[in-house]
């Protein structure tokens, strides 16, 4: 196992790539009371002119941060933007959130964001043009909800591929462009506090763990105990009898760590942030500092119904339970850039860090099929660190007039650790006949409703990046791009799981002890109790991802109305998952694999301009999705948030995309738009997940379907309305009326036929009709999506009312029982309506941004349910709860 995650981590710089070309950022600012500063209230600008400096990663196209220029009409290829303002009207406090707004965007889950349907999977995020790494175990990509708002000048979401971008490019790419030279000097300060009428000043529940948890740094006491360092050191086998079980068992369980505690008043949510930055005149050059620093502490609470079937039918529940789940969720983050600039050339360097931590804690009692009579009662107590350290470095510079080069280079780290992950069942017979009947009662015997466990996992990704674009522009109307990419990614995984045992001559007494007390030292020596481990099999694996690509492009304006941009790219990868050895005597396994693949990778974008504010587009490219990491590693994992476990498949190869799509845009007036596109998607063994059932667990895991389609189209308007000539009150004067709205609808098929076969290690079958069902959507499409934002703004001053309606319609979350016939399991996300409001105050001769948020207004619930029409399982389902925010920040 790795050193716990520290401190010391601040003191790292690792990093991914950065895009050629990111100019002059404006200062991030608060989104919401667990997040951040202004993005719009900056020295020197007003509300309504926070236009992003945004650049194409491979391209000469550059749009600086003008007043009327319009990105999304100059790019070569279909994108939309988010500026820091409207990133601050939505007031979320994490991109994912904001993202959610986007037209054809949804996110699901914890911060993976889906484009048009397609899951996280063929979707592409970078950093300032670069690739990230991910901390989570079941992805490769980063889970876009650990990046607070205030480290994000502007997000950038191309959906039509074009060359210069990574090949894993299926529903669009998502590039987040970070701060770097200031307009002038800032130091900008923010506090807020909020609170959610299910969680804060609410009964939850937790436990003790560090005192200083709170900072989202744990003081060391979840260190290995000496006695388990020494078995992970020494190599052996718990199966082979050489090992002092009772005396690892002895050291595992404490007060800290294994007794929930009841809290009848949460505390409210809080968050903190200062961000500076200022310029140097070095004659000739100029030289930028920004920094930004941030804390937030949320607590959630979850009262949860969880359920599932096992028969065809959904007549019978397998398990049935209530649990109750507290999260406690710390953010530190910070972000150092240096920019300079010097005769038209420009050198960046970026460096974030990102930590998250939550601290998990769940109670629940429910009945399984097998003890329908008793009732089972579950303890879960766990810390999750996530940690993201980056640092990327590119340099832009100007070799002509006709000539430009963008190098780039940099490494990036991400962690996850997961120590003392514990979980207990006790039951409660309820019978006559049990002299403890009555009592909750764990005899460690690992039957139903008796066992202890403790897993201790550990994740480590390091990611290199490196790249260049050679821009040449022989004559006005055309430019030539040929650009190199490198990618080397290595990835360490492992999951130790140990359950605790107990000999058959134990008194039945003991087992009503808590669980502290239950494993106290004292108890497992006198009674001899052990551990085995249920994985000895595959605990630990290594991943990795070498990529190598080259590209040419040519941006063509072929008459003053047509103009096209085409290109090539090709991929050749290596991606290999192979087991670590753990045991000094290693096992035979043959869940390893190796994906050796290369690509080519054309692309299109014919503009035809209709007339000066008005064009239309059409596009078509080839793509790819490779398997992720954990989709390919034959391991057990245990999601707590969706209560599922997982496991790999060894035998998932890349998909293959065709992708096509015309779109028709007007820009009648500046800042405002109307669109409307079709899009189409054919796919090639796309990767879907399917659950099996390993004794009464139910486990999901992944194959490739035989092929897939996905269409659809979406509409999008932007439009203000000046309202200075309402009426004679001033309060109108300097307003307009701001009506953003856009609704995506799309339909996918999965294509399966009766002799279609698919690859699942270890199965039986290889029928794909055994595990797909023809005709299904994909996983996590909606067939509709809208967002409706509509307020009123002051374009002289710093004030803001905004409503913002949201809408998802069901979207598949899960399969049915593989061979059982049963339907899926929907989750319904429904109606959700926001209120924001942000107004610039003077306080003592000084302005003060003021902002309050209401949240779930409509207090929409939690739902994902299974159903034939005639039962229903209850998956999951809980009330969200309205949260309510308030936050003020200055800048001096």
């Amino acid at each position: 196992m790795a050193t716990p995650l520290n401190f010391a981590g601040l003191l790292l710089l690792s990093s991914a790539l950065v895009a050629p070309a990111a100019l002059a950022q404006e200062t991030a600012a608060p989104a919401d009371a667990t997040a951040n500063a202004d993005p719009a209230a900056q020295p020197g600008r007003s509300a309504t002119e926070s236009v992003p400096d945004v650049s194409i990663p491979g391209s000469d196209i550059i749009v600086t941060g003008r007043r009327g220029s319009n990105i999304q009409k100059s790019a070569p290829a279909v994108v939309s933007i988010l500026s820091s303002a409207d990133i601050a009207r939505t007031g979320d406090g994490n991109i994912a959130g904001a993202l959610g707004r986007v037209t054809g965007l949804s996110v699901v889950g914890n911060g993976f964001v889906y484009v048009r349907g397609l899951g996280d999977r063929y979707s592409l995020a970078l950093l300032n043009g670069s690739p990230l790494p991910s901390p989570e175990p079941l992805k490769r990509v980063v889970p876009l909800d650990l990046f607070p708002t205030n480290i994000v000048s502007s997000s950038l979401v191309q959906k039509s591929y074009s060359a210069n971008y990574p090949g894993e490019f299926g529903g669009g790419v998502i590039n987040l462009t970070t701060n770097v030279i200031p307009a002038e000097s800032f130091l900008t300060v923010n506090g807020g506090i909020g609170a959610n009428d299910e969680s804060n000043w609410q009964l939850g529940y937790s436990y003790y763990g560090s005192k200083s948890d709170w900072t989202g740094f744990d003081n060391g006491s979840r260190d290995l105990p000496p006695a388990l360092a020494a078995f992970f050191r020494s190599g052996e086998r718990i199966s082979s009898g050489n090992v002092d079980t009772p005396e690892i068992a002895g050291q595992l369980v404490r007060f800290s760590n294994a007794t929930v505690q009841r809290i009848t008043d949460l505390d409210p949510n809080y968050s903190a942030t200062i961000s500076g930055g200022t310029s140097f005149d070095l004659g000739g050059s100029v030289l930028g500092l920004i920094a930004t620093a941030g804390y937030s502490n949320k607590w959630v609470v979850r009262d949860q119904r969880q359920q599932n079937s096992i028969t065809p039918d959904l007549s019978a529940l397998n398990s049935d339970f209530q649990r109750v789940t507290t999260d406690n969720r710390i953010i530190v983050n910070g972000l150092i850039g240096l920019g300079l600039e010097f005769g038209g050339n420009k050198i960046r360097w970026t460096n974030l860090y990102i930590r998250d931590t939550l601290k998990h804690t769940r109670l629940g009692i429910g009945n399984t099929q097998t003890q329908p009579t008793s009732d089972i009662m579950e303890q879960d107590t766990a810390w999750y660190e996530r940690q993201l350290i980056d640092t990327q470095v590119v340099g832009e510079f100007k070799l002509s007039p006709q000539l430009s080069l963008d190098v780039r280079g940099g490494f990036a780290n991400s962690q996850r650790e997961a120590p003392d992950e514990l979980s207990f069942e006790y039951i409660r017979t309820n019978s006559d006949a049990d002299p403890y009947g009555d009592l909750f009662i764990n005899r460690l015997n690992g039957n139903t409703g008796q066992t202890a466990t403790i897993s201790f996992s550990d994740l480590n990704e390091d990611l290199w990046s490196g790249g260049a674009d050679l821009t040449w522009r022989p004559f006005p109307a055309l430019s030539l791009t040929a650009g190199y990419a490198y990618l080397d990614t290595n990835r360490t995984s492992s999951r130790r799981d140990f359950q605790f045992r107990a000999s058959s001559d134990m008194p039945e007494g003991v087992g009503v002890l808590r669980p502290d007390l239950l494993l106290a030292p004292g108890i497992v020596d006198y009674y001899n109790i052990g551990i085995i481990e249920t994985n000895e099999g595959n605990p630990a694996f290594r991943a990795t991802l070498k990529n190598h690509a080259g590209y040419g492009k040519a941006n063509w304006q072929i008459t003053d109305e047509l103009s096209i941009d085409a290109g090539v790219r090709y991929e050749t990868a290596k991606l290999r998952v192979s087991p670590l050895q753990v045991f000094s005597t290693p096992g035979a396994s043959t869940a390893e694999t190796e994906l050796n693949n290369n690509y080519w990778l054309p692309s299109a974008t014919l503009t035809w301009q209709l007339r000066p504010d008005m064009q239309v587009r059409l596009n078509a490219s080839r793509t790819i999705a490779r398997p992720q990491f954990r989709e390919l590693i034959y391991q057990f994992y245990f999601d707590p948030d969706s209560n599922r476990r997982y496991q790999g498949n060894p035998y998932l190869q890349d998909s293959k995309l065709f992708n096509a799509e015309a779109r028709y845009e007007w820009y009648f007036a500046r800042d405002q738009r109307f669109s409307v596109a079709g899009f189409f998607k054919k796919i090639d063994k796309p990767i879907e997940t399917f659950i099996t059932l390993n004794g009464d667990n139910f486990i999901t895991s992944f194959a490739n379907a035989p092929k897939a389609n996905l269409y659809g189209g979406e509409v999008e308007l932007q439009k203000y309305v000046d309202l200075s000539g309402v009426g004679s009150d001033p309060f109108f004067a300097s307003r307009r009326l701001v009506a953003i709205a856009n609704y995506t609808y799309t339909r996918s098929k999965l294509k399966v036929g009766a002799d279609d076969t698919v690859a699942v290690f270890g199965a039986s079958s290889t029928l794909a009709t055994d595990y797909f069902r023809d005709g299904a959507s994909l996983t996590g499409q909606s067939d509709h999506l809208v967002n409706f934002q509509l307020g009123v703004e002051d374009q002289e001053s710093l004030s803001q009312q905004t409503f913002i309606l949201s809408y998802a319609s069901k979207r598949v979350t899960s399969r049915g029982l593989a061979n059982q016939n049963q339907p899926d399991v929907y989750e319904y996300p429904g109606l959700n309506l926001d209120f924001v409001a942000r107004q610039g105050v003077h306080v003592a001769g000084r302005q003060f941004d003021v902002k309050l948020e209401a949240r779930n207004i409509f207090s929409n619930d939690y739902k994902e349910t299974q159903s034939n029409g005639t039962n229903l399982v209850i998956y999951n389902a809980y009330r969200i709860g309205r949260t309510f925010n308030f936050s003020l920040s200055t800048t001096f």
